[in-house]
């Protein structure tokens, strides 16, 4: 098992940033990698970016690229959503992925195995 713990969510003005991190703990040894993903209420989960454990190769949305950036800490098993030039769309509940997977589409929710409990972006105007 895997436990992820996401912390970083929070109110803030569109144009503004904010750091989300995520630390998994358990059997972290056999992983792919990690990433986000959202949902805005009423809409469909979203794949958001992850990150390779192997080689940091990283994949984003086409929405968030040059505003996000996806990074990683191996030793603490850590990793890190910063979110500049946020913008009001960007509002949505952000979950922490992990994968046990190799070789899946990154893009889809079923490489991943656990899931965090969400945290909440919301961008004013």
């Amino acid at each position: 098992q895997v436990q992820l713990v996401e912390s970083g969510g929070g109110l803030v003005q569109a144009g503004g940033s904010l750091r989300l991190s995520c630390a998994a703990s358990g059997r972290t040894f056999s992983s792919d990698g990690m990433g986000w993903f959202r949902q805005a209420p009423g809409k469909e989960r979203e794949f958001v970016a992850a990150i390779r454990w192997s080689d940091a190769n990283t994949y984003y949305r086409d929405s968030v690229k040059g505003r996000f950036t996806i990074s990683r800490d191996n030793a603490k098993n850590t990793v890190y959503l910063q979110m500049n030039s946020l913008k009001p769309e960007d509002t949505a509940v952000y979950y922490c992925v992990f994968s046990v997977k190799y070789g899946s589409s990154w893009w889809s929710p079923s490489k991943y195995d656990y899931w965090g409990q969400g945290t909440q972006v919301t961008v004013t105007i």
